[in-house]
């Protein structure tokens, strides 16, 4: 068995894009949509240095490498186990030239790194505080659902660190703690400038939103249109569809 193929207990799904393959594990955390949604988000140009906070498996990285022209992006996770499927996803796709996986504490990036050395910041960061919901006797699905690895402070304050001034900050969350993100930003000298709500269903509101925080800007913050997951009986919108079948 080559290095990069799936190891006992664990599945190739295909990602829908670009024929881009990720190894997920039985029984620990999947990605959801909501990375897929952040992902397309994202831009990056062929000049930009980009950094994944909290990678888990390794999707945005991979997703990336297909949606933008960035010339280097980078994982860092925490999870020994989803650093190494998040790894042989990269070798299996072959795109060791673009994307590197690297297994550390996101809060020591800045020096790994050094800071302001990343043009571009991406996290999709735990959406529940500790004493939120029963926490996961499994390690992947803890450290990905529950701020037991790093708090959204943790996230917000790295991601100020590592970026130039100028940098754009990519996040994803939940919109019962929008203010809690949006207060973070700004204290961290990151502006919201862009956001987008996304509605699980047109009669439903958001419990999703994507927001871009740029370093150092001046306050002024553009909502885009609502981004609306299913349709009535339940099947993908157009744009959806879009966002999973195609490239930017």
């Amino acid at each position: 068995m080559k290095e990069y193929l799936k190891y006992p207990g664990e599945h190739i799904d295909d990602l829908l894009c670009d024929n881009l393959k990720i190894i997920q594990q039985d029984g620990a955390y999947k990605f959801a949509i909501d990375s897929v949604l952040l992902a397309n988000f994202i831009k990056a140009g062929k000049n930009d240095r980009v950094i994944d906070l909290g990678t888990g498996s390794g999707v945005i990285p991979i997703l990336l490498c297909a949606k933008t022209c960035a010339k280097e992006i980078i994982g860092i996770e925490i999870d020994e186990a989803a650093c190494s499927r998040a790894k042989r996803s990269i070798k299996m796709n072959g795109l060791e030239d673009r994307a590197k996986i690297i297994c550390a504490d996101l809060k020591k990036a800045p020096k790994i790194f050094g800071s302001e050395s990343f043009t571009v910041v991406s996290a999709n960061p735990p959406y529940m505080t500790v004493d939120e919901g029963k926490i996961s006797p499994n390690q992947s699905i803890a450290i990905a659902r529950h701020e037991i690895a790093a708090s959204l402070r943790d996230v917000v304050s790295t991601a100020s660190n590592l970026l130039t001034f100028g940098g754009k900050f990519y996040m994803v969350y939940r919109t019962v703690r929008l203010v809690d993100a949006i207060c973070l930003m700004r204290s961290f000298r990151l502006e919201p400038k862009l956001m987008r709500f996304v509605h699980p269903k047109f009669s439903e509101g958001p419990n999703l939103f994507l927001v871009m925080a740029k370093k150092g800007a001046s306050s002024g913050l553009k909502m885009l249109p609502p981004l609306v997951v299913y349709n009535a009986d339940g099947s993908y919108t157009d744009e959806i569809i879009k966002i999973y079948f195609g490239s930017q």
